[in-house]
């Protein structure tokens, strides 16, 4: 199957959004598609890929213009172990405004001392934005890592809070 690659223009720089039959495999704040391409899993790994529409960029536009529930209905594609499928089912569940901790994300996965396996989950996060990986912190409130850079979780974070319902 040939998958699409689109890269839009948004607040916090290029998005690029690779997709196939509609499920995003992976994305994130960079106009470089091979490291786009390079976070998905190998067995996933489309053999083409050619620029077109993808279904998932007018989500990303509704988001950045103040819909942030828009990416939640986004259908993702991911390879990975039991505890890993159920983290990225858990970071769509976090409310926008509303972060977790890694050990508060590694309890709602039903392994609260597995804060390092939720800092894994975070990390091997392919479509980003859709599966919100951002919406996790460190402990003591700190940023914590950011495959897309500190600066563009910070801004996601506070875009986030600053629409979010108090």
């Amino acid at each position: 199957m040939t998958a699409l690659i689109e890269t839009l223009e948004t607040p916090d720089g290029p998005f690029t959004i690779v997709s196939d039959a509609g499920n995003v495999l992976a994305s994130g704040w960079t106009s470089n598609a091979d490291a786009v391409v390079a976070r998905i899993h190998v067995s996933l790994r489309p053999r083409d890929i050619v620029p077109g529409a993808t279904d998932a960029a007018a989500a990303v536009r509704a988001y950045y213009v103040g819909d942030l529930s828009a990416i939640d209905a986004v259908p993702v594609r991911q390879h990975g172990t039991a505890m890993q499928r159920d983290g990225w089912a858990a970071l769509r569940r976090i409310s926008p405004g509303r972060p977790l901790s890694y050990t508060e994300l590694a309890a709602a996965v039903g392994h609260p001392a597995a804060v390092r396996a939720a800092a894994s989950i975070c990390a091997r996060n392919a479509p980003a934005l859709f599966v919100p990986c951002h919406r996790v912190l460190r402990g003591d409130g700190s940023l914590g890592g950011f495959a897309w850079g500190l600066d563009v979780k910070r801004q996601l974070l506070a875009r986030e809070a600053a629409a979010a319902p108090h």
